[in-house]
């Protein structure tokens, strides 16, 4: 991951020295942020105007360092993450139904519940990122939702199987923001479109690992026996793993670069000094209302709101039922299950192609364009062609799940577009709301007197996906304008600038300096 990446060196736009001694003329209107800086100014001040130097080759080291300690189990929990939430659609061919006597909407309810939880407690779980040693909190989560999961397998009837959904989703919240916001503290802007298009793309890998489990489970359970039902082993499988990549993430994930065990005092130093380009600061343990009320009236936080919420009715129907749709295709319960898998793999080669592509040409959010279409066409596909075409509707099906490139592109622009620490977890935690929205709305899209078809769902999806496209160019446009009328003002003989302007916890709205990507 690291040789791919362009370094910051003594040549390139972060002269770390330079910005360290050159003495910056205050701007007024911006002076009470000296008193209220970033965490990263306390280990700046420490160095007493000491001279940082950050050259090529230490950049690329330190790089490699923090991809090599930080990326693995960020991905392997973020595949837990969305196998954990779709053991119930597994669960669903396998006997879970029966077994929990679900009649009528009661699955499309069970589905939905998670998001509830999920939506519940989505704005005070990013109020405790912020508040509580990040690190810690999102370790905290991963073990008790891993906890519940395994719990799903002494439910005995609905009511029971409700609670623990809901409980999944609320500690499940956190992961999502507290991932956007490992990324934007430890990478650059450069390389965070990159690395979330990778660590997201594990949802395809717990997809294919979540497929080829319950397809063993099943086949080995009908051939020799099982003292429990075959569902419940799965539920148990996904909720221990999760508590074991719970505890690594625990002893591997520090709270930020100041407490890093893997990273000597020197390197922590270099660690903080390589993100300034980000103009971000690494963390801001203060609330500040004035950037919540920034955050409510900045246009991208209602475009990424409507994004998550639109695209995610098409993702929370076919997350929940695909293994039913790909029954109604004509394949057996046991086939479905092994026949999901080539769509986690689908999903894996979008996001990470995506990731690149969007690094390679500059233009992150026109590439993600590409996964809308493929899942417009998929959809179309799957609702044209004649029901005697298993086959070429279960092609339909992969391509629908390159969606997710779009979504992950406007994940990765909160954590490089949006600045202030709580404008930042404001933003998140309304984009997941969004995401929380959509995906309780979508199974219920999916309604029993539909079946096996769906054919009214199906349709729904089209439409939302053909919106999605339309926000995205909107969010390209606008950032694009953004960028020209900041670089008019910069240009300007009398701008001045705050020293250490990138620590002091600014808005991005704020920093006339910082620049969007796109």
């Amino acid at each position: 991951m690291a040789d791919g990446d362009k370094a910051i060196g003594a040549s390139s736009a972060v002269d770390v020295e330079k910005s360290m001694d050159v003495e910056k003329h205050i701007d007024p209107t911006l002076e009470k942020h000296t008193h209220d800086a970033d965490e990263a100014m306390k280990a700046l001040d420490e160095l007493h105007g000491e001279a940082i130097e950050l050259d090529e080759s230490t950049n690329r080291r330190l790089l490699r360092t923090i991809d090599w300690h930080m990326m693995p189990i960020m991905c392997c929990i973020y595949g837990m993450n969305y196998l954990d939430k779709t053991t119930l659609s597994y669960a669903s061919v396998m006997g879970i139904k029966t077994d929990l006597d679900l009649v009528g909407d009661n699955y499309q309810w069970l589905s939905s519940l998670f998001y509830f939880g999920y939506l519940a407690w989505e704005y005070p779980t990013n109020r405790l990122l912020q508040r509580l040693p990040l690190g810690k909190y999102s370790a905290a989560c991963i073990l008790m939702w891993g906890l519940i999961l395994s719990c799903f397998a002494a439910v005995g009837n609905y009511q029971g199987a409700i609670a623990i959904r809901f409980f999944l989703g609320v500690f499940e919240a956190a992961v999502t923001p507290g991932f956007a916001l490992l990324t934007s503290q430890w990478y650059t802007k450069d390389e965070q479109g990159s690395r979330v298009n990778i660590w997201f793309s594990f949802n395809g890998v717990g997809q294919i690992l979540g497929g080829v489990v319950a397809y063993g489970i099943a086949v080995g359970t009908a051939k020799h026996g099982s003292s429990i039902e075959p569902w419940k082993i799965i539920f148990l499988v996904t909720g221990l793993l999760t508590i074991v990549l719970g505890c690594a993430f625990l002893w591997i994930v520090p709270d930020s670069q100041l407490n890093a065990r893997w990273l000597s005092k020197e390197d922590r130093i270099l660690a903080v000094a390589r993100v300034q380009v980000n103009q971000q600061g690494i963390g801001n343990k203060h609330f500040k209302m004035y950037q919540v009320k920034e955050a409510l009236l900045d246009p991208m936080t209602w475009a990424f709101f409507f994004y998550a919420l639109i695209a995610d009715i098409p993702n929370g129907g076919i997350t929940n039922f695909f293994s039913q749709l790909i029954t109604s295709f004509g394949y057996k319960n046991e086939q479905s299950l092994i026949l999901g898998v080539p769509g986690g793999a689908v999903e894996v080669i979008a996001l990470v192609l995506n990731g690149y592509m969007g690094r390679w040409t500059g233009q992150r959010l026109l590439c993600s364009l590409g996964g809308l279409f493929s899942a417009l066409i998929g959809i179309i596909l799957i609702v044209a062609l004649p029901e005697s075409n298993n086959v070429g509707r279960l092609m339909g099906y992969y391509m629908t799940q390159a969606s997710p490139t779009a979504f992950v592109a406007l994940l990765a622009m909160i954590s490089s577009n949006v600045a202030g620490y709580t404008k930042k977890t404001t933003v998140a935690a309304l984009y997941l709301i969004g995401y929380c929205a959509g995906n309780i709305i979508g199974p219920q899209t999916f309604r029993p007197q539909d079946a096996p078809r769906y054919v009214p769902a199906e349709i729904v999806i089209i439409v939302c996906l053909a919106v999605c496209i339309g926000i995205m160019l909107f969010v390209n446009w606008w950032y694009v304008k953004e960028n020209k009328r900041k670089a008019e003002i910069t240009s300007r003989p009398g701008y001045v600038r705050l020293q250490n302007q990138a620590f002091l916890d600014l808005t991005d709205r704020e920093n006339m300096d910082f620049v969007y990507a796109v």
